[in-house]
């Protein structure tokens, strides 16, 4: 039972869990923001001549379907954006979090028609990563509050999350479709 829970551990975590680094170097930071300017590409290729099945295959047993982490990257990217222009023009905000996992089970992120959100991710991602280039230390320091926890994250440490968010849902899409359906 031990080693099965293990398992599950990796399919769910195939990169680890996150490890936050409030002190990042110039090149670790410069690193993550390539991360998550590369993300839609890394996306692309990996679903490049996909088929709808294997869109519907999960990752691992009681997880999403390829398909809806996809569409999730879409959903949590474009709430990631809104929360680092937030930081970046009021003092401190508290910013709206959402139910992800409610999110996932939605027609639009159901649907086999991915097109839609790599559409969104590819301009979203240059947008952001646009904006993530210019920023300066100061703002790289500038903070907002979520309110679930009541943390306050900083913006480099935002980056530093959603560089091993890119990567780890590039891991669960690279799951699913070698899972070969196994876990659906």
């Amino acid at each position: 039972m031990y080693e099965k829970n293990m398992d599950i551990e990796k399919l769910k975590f195939p990169i680890g869990k996150y490890i936050s680094n409030k002190s990042p170097s110039e090149d670790l930071i410069k690193q993550w923001i390539e991360d998550i300017e590369l993300f839609p590409s890394r996306v692309e290729y990996l679903i490049r001549d996909i088929s709808s099945e294997k869109l519907s295959w999960k990752y691992r047993p009681n997880g999403w379907m390829v398909k809806q982490v996809i569409h999730h990257c879409a959903d949590s990217h474009m709430n990631s954006i809104i929360r680092f222009k937030l930081a970046l023009t009021e003092e401190i905000p508290t910013i709206r979090p959402y139910k992800e996992s409610r999110w996932a089970d939605l027609n639009d992120s159901l649907t086999d028609e991915i097109t839609e959100s790599i559409i969104l991710l590819n301009g979203l991602h240059k947008k952001w990563s646009r904006l993530l280039k210019s920023l300066s230390k100061d703002q790289l320091d500038m903070k907002f509050i979520h309110p679930e926890n009541g943390n306050k994250f900083s913006l480099v440490e935002n980056i530093g999350v959603y560089s091993w968010h890119c990567n780890h849902h590039l891991a669960h899409i690279e799951n699913g479709i070698n899972s070969e359906g196994k876990y659906n």
